[in-house]
Order: C-alpha cells, then sequence, then structure tokens
C-alpha cells in the first residue's frame, strides 16, 4: 500500500510564501525515512533538513509542491484554514503516483472536519487521517514538512538576495518588523514578497500612513 503525508511551511510568516508538500512513499519504505533521520521537522536545523533533502526525496514514489504567493493569501475569499484545504487537496491531485491513504497535518480545530474537507475534494479515493502535530506522529507528514521547510528556505533566502535580510519573516521577530517599518518609511508602500492582510502591516500602515510620510518630508 502507498502512503500519502501533506505538511505546510510558512504558514504565520509576514513575509514570503506558503509552501505545502504532498509526498507518496510504499508503506514497506517507511523504515528508510527512519534510518535518514527523518522526525518532526522542528527538531532538526536548517542545515540538517537541507543535509537529508536529497536523501527524501530518493525514497519517496512520488512528490508534488505548491507555492501560495503572499497575494493569493491575501485575496483569498474564505479563511486560511479552507485554503489550505484547497492548497492541500491540489498537492495530493497534483501526484502521479496517488496514495491509499493520506495523513496531513491538521490546520482546523476539529480535526475530522479538516479530513472531510480534503477527502471531498480528491479525484481519487484515498483514506484521509488529520491529526494535530502529524509531523511528529508519522513520519511521510514529516518528510513532507522537510521538504516544504527546506523549499520555502530557498525562497526566502533568494528574496533576501534582492530585498535584504529581513529576519525569519515572523511578526514576532524584531528585525522583521524594523524591516518592514524602514521600507514603508521609504518607499510609502510594501513590496510583494510582504502579507498586506497581516495585522503586523495594517499596524505599520497606521502608524506611518502616507499623510505622515509626507509631513515627515518637510520637516
Amino acid at each position: 500500500m502507498r502512503i500519502g503525508g501533506v505538511d505546510e511551511a510558512g504558514r504565520g510568516p509576514v513575509i514570503g510564501p506558503l509552501v505545502i508538500v504532498a509526498v507518496v512513499i510504499s508503506e514497506d519504505m517507511l523504515s528508510d525515512l527512519r534510518s535518514i533521520g527523518v522526525r518532526d521537522s522542528k527538531q532538526l536545523t536548517p542545515e540538517q533538513r537541507e543535509r537529508i533533502f536529497d536523501e527524501i526525496v530518493n525514497v519517496l514514489d512520488d512528490y508534488s509542491v505548491v507555492v501560495v504567493s503572499p497575494q493569493e493569501i491575501d485575496n483569498r475569499s474564505s479563511s486560511l484554514n479552507l485554503l489550505e484545504v484547497e492548497k492541500f487537496a491540489l498537492a495530493l491531485n497534483s501526484l502521479n503516483v496517488k496514495p491509499s491513504r493520506i495523513y496531513v497535518d491538521s490546520a482546523d480545530v476539529d480535526e475530522k472536519r479538516f479530513a472531510s474537507l480534503i477527502r471531498a475534494k480528491l479525484n481519487y479515493n484515498a483514506e484521509v487521517i488529520a491529526e494535530h502535530k502529524a509531523d511528529a506522529k508519522y513520519e511521510v507528514v514529516a518528510a513532507a514538512s522537510i521538504l516544504a521547510k527546506v523549499i520555502r528556505d530557498r525562497e526566502i533566502e533568494k528574496l533576501k538576495e534582492r530585498y535584504g535580510d529581513f529576519g525569519s519573516g515572523y511578526p514576532s521577530d524584531p528585525r522583521t518588523r524594523r524591516w518592514l517599518e524602514e521600507y514603508y518609511k521609504e518607499y510609502g508602500e510594501f513590496p510583494p514578497i510582504v502579507r498586506r492582510s497581516w495585522d503586523t502591516v495594517k499596524r505599520i500602515e497606521a502608524k506611518f500612513g502616507k499623510s505622515q510620510l509626507t509631513l515627515d518630508r518637510f520637516l
């Protein structure tokens, strides 16, 4: 039997894309993931995740990647949870090799509802099991999480080469908040890498509005 796993990286940051990865592997190959060192991605350093990326890919039957831009996140017509349902299903439907059972890291407080919504959007029959902290429970979800984090980290490094060091991109990071404020004060707007629907951004816009920026230029 083939087992699928889905996870994301970048749900919370104010900067950069959301990356979703679906993987599929033969059940009898799960031990290979363990031997590689696959476990909860949060227990691994970025260097460790990068080092085992290719090894994970080599034992998978297939994997797919969905990158969700800040603009798509901002322009969504429903909740972020429902956007994830749509994109998780897209990643699973994009697999050339289809799994019979799928484990998903649930974004919804109601795990069964999250699983049911994803299953309804699949274009093939499969059992879907959604659980909180699934990446710490199932190697196949941990593998998806590691791939998602590595792919997103690579994207973030590309953005930093263009826009400078904005820190981790999380709202709680003082360097990120400082970069956002300095960029807005200089240009009067945010670049397309920023999620403008985030409260952190709205507070900066309220604090350094265009009228205030105009006034500052005359002082």
